[in-house]
């Protein structure tokens, strides 16, 4: 008998300047994924996605907004590159509670519903160089 691990890898998330997010995704799409684009404008932020594929590419949409601060401080800090380790869960806060122990507090968190879909999300400060986001959804991969 088998059982499902407690979490698994969900995707990964690059952050790119705006202007070059076009770019990134074109070189994905020409090898065969295809992006489902998801606009939080609350967030400041155009997010492109492959949930098959395992593969989001965000970049802020006004970088001078707060809102966009945290990835426009990432771009001019560290440049392009990856963001974040997305692990999907059952349950985002006892995986955060866990993190915290360790000196991985919660710098972000979202719960949102669109229509049936569900999405708990909780990102951490990165720990030991790893940037972690804990995901739950009504959904499964």
């Amino acid at each position: 008998m088998t059982t499902e691990p407690p979490m698994r890898l969900h995707h990964v998330v690059f952050c790119v300047r705006p202007e070059n997010q076009e770019r990134a995704a074109g070189l994905w799409r020409e090898l065969g994924l295809q992006f489902h684009e998801v606009s939080l404008e609350d967030l400041s932020v155009r997010v492109l996605i492959d949930w098959n594929a395992g593969i989001e590419i965000i970049s802020p949409t006004d970088t001078a907004k707060a809102k966009a601060a945290d990835f426009t401080a990432f771009l001019n800090e560290k440049g392009e590159g990856l963001y974040s380790v997305v692990m999907g869960v059952s349950e985002v806060d006892g995986p955060a509670a866990i993190a915290a122990r360790y000196g991985a507090p919660v710098q972000f968190e979202q719960r949102r519903t669109y229509g049936s879909f569900q999405l708990d999300e909780i990102m951490l400060a990165p720990v030991h160089g790893m940037a972690i986001t804990f995901l739950a959804t009504s959904q499964t991969k």
